[in-house]
């Protein structure tokens, strides 16, 4: 057998730990102490010390320090050893007198010196897991650890504390604990239900899309163009053709990046350019029922999901949809200069609204309230606004310590839904017009799409944020005084 290691998990809170070497090799161990364990009782001895290294002795009470070459009596009254520095023979001295004493000893880079390794480890409150490679790769052992604290969501910490509530409440014997535990918690293993679910997820997106696609293109041309005449049109495409596929693009991969920003920055352009309201919603969610379906089925796929929020802001926010184009369809063009100042006022503050956001430090996260409500309110503003969704919706659940990858993903894949119901209301009432304005959008925003979703939460998110809330912040503004 090649592989005897056998994991053990320490309680740091009454080990000594010494670390001779303060280099780039020490500094990274005693991060991974200190990331276990802020208050972990920690020495270092070394001629040299990395500055970052000293930072952090600096802002750490629990750890001493000797800048000077180790000695023998370093190793009294302490229980493990760290060996970072980049002399062999040093090393050697070093493990042969912890060996002398009964000390266990870790040697950066030289397994053969190896009594334990300090594998990578990935975090999830209570939930600790330790990889290793048997000291044969410690990259991978590091890929790995990234790749599980991706994919492990952050409310597994909630299933902990449920399940230790649910263990301690039980009034059963231990075989009628185990079994109801294990019950509980075989939704963790049953792989073969989640592919089921995404295969039935997928082939359901696909034909909505394909539906809609069919329907929007049909009604279009058999109403609108002839065949002969959309060859014709294609030979004059306007100028804001192009400039509307650059916006799709644009506004696309900053939505499904970060969840927000399509509909305010796309309606804040046409309003400029003169559209009408109506026109303006309609044609947005027109463009954005293909690139949200595109980027709910790639958020889907790369495990971005919350399935039980997606519920609970997805229905609501259908409900609201339909409401808001209703309410657009009515006023819009009777009210016009009132409902554009109305709008424009409404785009301003959520550019503000982003500007907070993005200003805002980590936050702790905190219980969801009233989140049915709140998709109905997203969905109405996003269909009688032409956006909002997102800047509503997601800033929202952030600012509820929700972690950004599956915020955005749900957000993303319920926002298919709501410009699905936004964009039948519309064709049924107004019909299809500026077609190259939804054209390019479609296009646009398509092409950015899947890239958008595997930029989901590795994106600057603050820099981001403040770019989208700058633009419709101008857009607004301008929007205003031309209207004033």
């Amino acid at each position: 057998m090649s592989n005897t290691l056998f994991p053990v998990f320490l309680k740091t809170e009454t080990a000594r730990f010494l670390i001779v070497g303060g280099g780039n090799v020490g500094l990274e161990k005693a991060e991974t102490l200190l990331r276990q364990n802020p208050k972990i009782n920690l020495i270092l001895v070394a001629t040299y010390f990395h500055p970052k290294l000293k930072e952090i002795i600096r802002q750490n009470s629990t750890i001493s320090f000797y800048e000077r070459a180790f000695e023998a009596t370093d190793l009294e009254n302490k229980d493990f050893v760290i060996i970072a520095t980049d002399k062999p023979e040093v090393n050697r001295n070093v493990r042969e007198l912890a060996k002398g004493k009964g000390i266990k000893v870790n040697a950066a880079d030289q397994p053969d010196l190896c009594d334990f390794y300090l594998g990578s480890i990935v975090n999830k409150g209570n939930l600790k897991i330790a990889i290793s490679t048997n000291g044969k790769s410690p990259v991978l052992a590091k890929r790995l650890r990234e790749y599980f604290t991706e994919v492990i969501p952050n409310e597994i910490e909630e299933n902990i504390t449920q399940l230790n509530e649910f263990r301690n409440q039980h009034k059963g014997d231990f075989n009628q604990k185990l079994a109801d535990l294990n019950k509980a918690t075989e939704v963790f293993s049953s792989k073969k239900k989640e592919k089921q679910e995404a295969k039935k997820y997928k082939r359901l997106v696909l034909q909505i899309t394909l539906l809609f696609m069919f329907f929007f293109l049909g009604f279009g041309l058999s109403e609108f163009i002839s065949f002969k005449e959309l060859w014709h049109q294609t030979q004059y495409i306007p100028n804001a053709f192009y400039g509307m596929l650059l916006i799709g693009f644009f506004a696309q991969l900053v939505d499904g990046a970060l969840g927000l920003g399509y509909g305010v920055t796309c309606s804040t352009s046409m309003m400029l350019l003169g559209i009408k309201l109506p026109a303006i919603s309609g044609s947005i969610h027109t463009a954005e029922m293909f690139s949200s379906g595109i980027s709910g089925f790639s958020h889907y796929k790369f495990g971005n999901v919350n399935k039980k929020l997606f519920f609970w802001i997805a229905i609501p926010g259908v409900i609201g949809a339909v409401a808001g184009a209703l309410l657009l369809i009515y006023l819009g063009n009777k009210y016009e200069v009132i409902t554009y100042g109305i709008l424009a006022s409404y785009t301003l503050l959520i550019g503000i609204r982003l500007i907070i956001l993005a200003c805002k430090k980590r936050i702790e996260k905190k219980q969801l309230k009233n989140t049915s409500l709140l998709g109905f309110v997203g969905g109405f503003f996003d269909a009688f606004g032409g956006g909002g969704w997102g800047p509503i919706v997601t800033s929202t659940l952030l600012s509820k310590g929700r972690k950004s990858s599956y915020v955005v993903g749900t957000v993303s894949l319920a926002e298919f839904f709501v410009t699905l119901a936004a964009s039948i209301t519309f064709f049924t009432s107004l019909g299809i017009s500026h077609w190259y304005i939804i054209l390019g959008l479609i296009i646009g925003g398509s092409i950015a799409a899947p890239l958008s979703a595997r930029l989901a939460g590795r994106l600057p998110q603050k820099i981001a944020l403040l770019l989208v809330a700058f633009l419709v912040i101008v857009f607004s503004i301008r929007m205003l005084l031309k209207i004033v």
